[in-house]
């Protein structure tokens, strides 16, 4: 006998055609979907617009899991991270970061990650596998559950209210899945986040740039983090098989698709190797080259055990931000938030080291 199918990994259209093939009329998928998305809910037999009949071949036939929260930890800062584990007992970690009346929950999309960028704690843990679209949606939902945010509410009372790709793994390596997600995730019927209040950020698998927008309509973010290639590949082993040239063509391309999009551009300022003002000004003629409405978040290198790389000093920062601001680049300096807990950028790690 065939197993459950679980709900959450269904889009939309694959729902409906589930619900159909039980001898169901589409619009009880409609229900079914606004029951996982916009009231969050589990639990068959609590989905009170069917009947009990009805109720009961929902439960015979499907699953609703969420990632199981193996840990948490909360920050002086308030920054929250879970350590979440996945049915085959692989784990990722997710974190939400608050605002006074907002917040983003930065989410994952792979166990590990193949990248290898030498200053990232992630990268040190090997690619395990990918996150199926479920896994990518379930963080947000366990967010969403923690913080009592079923029903959906309207934008204007959500503290969930945006959402950052921006946590282990490189998500355009994860492609489909991680579209299928994003389209369930700005589905109007259930979670409803806006697509302008979802950045996603890739180290520059350049090919998959445009499918990515064309198909979702996100926000981009490039971790950049060198303005020349020798630099770049030094620090990012991806460069070498997509330089700068090429991820900046498709950041131009990118916005020829929409003038009104900036593209971020993700910048670590290691101490002595990328925080010069000479290092400034190759980034502004990189931008001019290749006509991009640049902006630059500048991040302070947030350090982990074993990695060779210092920040840079705070004077630095503030005169390579000042820099760019005065040729017209936007350059704010992020702030960084959970480093007491290992949840700011670059941190995240899910797998404790072996003993060798």
């Amino acid at each position: 006998m065939p197993g459950k199918t679980e709900l959450t990994e269904l889009s939309k259209e694959e729902l409906t055609q589930a619900v159909v093939a039980l001898g169901e009329k589409p619009f009880r998928a409609k229900q079914l979907w606004q029951w996982l998305y916009f009231h969050g809910e589990t639990d068959f037999s609590l989905m009170t617009s069917f009947s009990k009949e009805l109720r009961e071949k929902l439960a015979e036939n499907f699953t609703i899991t969420r990632p199981k929260i193996v840990a948490e930890q909360i920050s002086v800062d308030k920054t929250h991270k879970w350590l979440l584990e996945f049915s085959d007992g692989q784990r990722i970690e997710t974190v939400y970061i608050p605002e006074e009346d907002r917040g983003a929950v930065c989410i994952s999309t792979q166990v590990g990650c193949a990248m290898g960028c030498r200053f990232c704690h992630t990268g040190s843990q090997k690619l395990t596998r990918n996150l199926t679209a479920g896994e990518i949606v379930g963080q947000f939902m366990v967010a969403r559950d923690v913080y009592k945010e079923w029903p959906t509410p309207k934008d204007e009372t959500r503290y969930l209210s945006n959402i950052v790709v921006m946590g282990m793994g490189e998500p355009l390596q994860n492609l489909d899945n991680v579209i299928k997600a994003l389209k369930i995730l700005t589905d109007g019927e259930g979670i409803s986040i806006s697509r302008r209040r979802i950045t996603l950020s890739t180290s520059g698998i350049a090919p998959n740039i445009i499918p990515l927008v064309q198909t979702t309509g996100v926000k981009l973010a490039i971790s950049l983090h060198a303005p020349d290639n020798e630099k770049r590949s030094r620090i990012m082993p991806i460069n070498k098989k997509y330089p700068l040239e090429e991820v900046l063509q498709a950041c131009h391309d990118y916005q020829q698709l929409d003038g009104s999009h900036f593209v971020t551009f993700e910048y670590l300022m290691l101490k002595d190797f990328n925080d010069s003002l000479e290092d400034a000004h190759k980034l502004m003629d990189l931008m001019r080259r290749f006509r991009i409405n640049a902006k630059f978040n500048l991040i302070a290198f947030n350090p982990w055990p074993g990695c060779d790389y210092e920040p840079s000093s705070r004077s630095k920062i503030i005169a390579f931000s000042k820099e760019l601001q005065k040729n017209r680049f936007a350059a704010p300096i992020r702030v960084a938030r959970g480093q007491d807990i290992l949840a700011a950028c670059g941190q995240l790690k899910s797998k404790k080291e072996e003993p060798k």
